[in-house]
């Protein structure tokens, strides 16, 4: 990502609705983990940082943001480690030394995603996990890609293959932001109905409406814990390194 994209994520990530009900989602499918208490966890791709306090419910935590400056802002405002490092070989860690490896709307951004999500399970120690999100719906490619560098959207299809290759046990995958997405791809249908190039996904609406959408992602939670959601603007899927 441009330095701008950086810079501006530093802000939304402590209270924009799409981030908020993210980690409230994120935050109740890796509680119903059998993760070793307090848990060794690492979340690759922290950028400034906005998920380490949550992770942080779970044990001890470490970060790894290649960039610079997010990397500083991030251990300054959590007291986390968070080191350098990149996908797929440029990370700072022994084989198996975590319980959970988190990777959070980073797989797309790189060139070699089946090595990176191979990578990433081999952090993870037998028996512990891998947990990712990344973005869905091939066809919503917008502006906010190109601007956040992505690389590509999934369908599931494709994505579980990656879990698969890279020898780790599914446990989790599913569609999540269900409840919106009829108005987001309806928005993103006229943008491209109309030619529009703007980049104005991620504003932050007025607070009384911006609670609401927190609250509208973040309750999907309660069917996640049950069964997956079959569509739906973004992808998770959580897995497991075999004993």
């Amino acid at each position: 990502m441009d330095r701008a994209t950086y810079d501006r994520m530093r802000t939304l990530q402590e209270g924009h609705w799409w981030f908020e009900g993210r980690r409230r989602v994120l935050s109740g499918l890796i509680g119903g983990l059998d993760l070793l208490k307090p848990a060794r966890v690492l979340e690759v791709g922290c950028g400034p940082g906005g998920n380490l306090a949550m992770l942080q419910r779970f044990g001890e935590v470490t970060g790894v943001e290649p960039d610079e400056a997010s990397r500083a802002y991030a251990a300054e405002r959590s007291g986390v480690r968070v080191e350098g490092g990149l996908l797929p070989d440029g990370l700072p860690f022994e084989p198996a030394s975590f319980d959970l490896v988190c990777a959070f709307d980073v797989i797309e951004h790189v060139d070699e995603d089946a090595a990176s999500v191979a990578a990433l399970g081999r952090l993870a120690r037998p028996g512990g996990y891998l947990a990712t999100t990344v973005p869905g719906q091939p066809w919503m490619w917008s502006r906010h890609d190109e601007l956040h560098h992505h690389k590509r959207r999934y369908r599931m299809k494709a994505y579980r293959a990656l879990f698969d290759a890279a020898g780790l046990k599914i446990v989790t995958a599913s569609y999540f932001n269900t409840l919106l997405f009829p108005p987001i791809a309806a928005i993103r249908a006229l943008k491209m109905a109309t030619g529009s190039t703007t980049a104005d996904d991620d504003a932050m609406p007025p607070a009384p409406l911006n609670a609401l959408l927190a609250e509208l992602f973040g309750a999907e939670l309660l069917w996640l814990k049950h069964a997956p959601l079959p569509f739906g603007v973004s992808i998770v899927v959580i897995a497991r390194r075999p004993l």
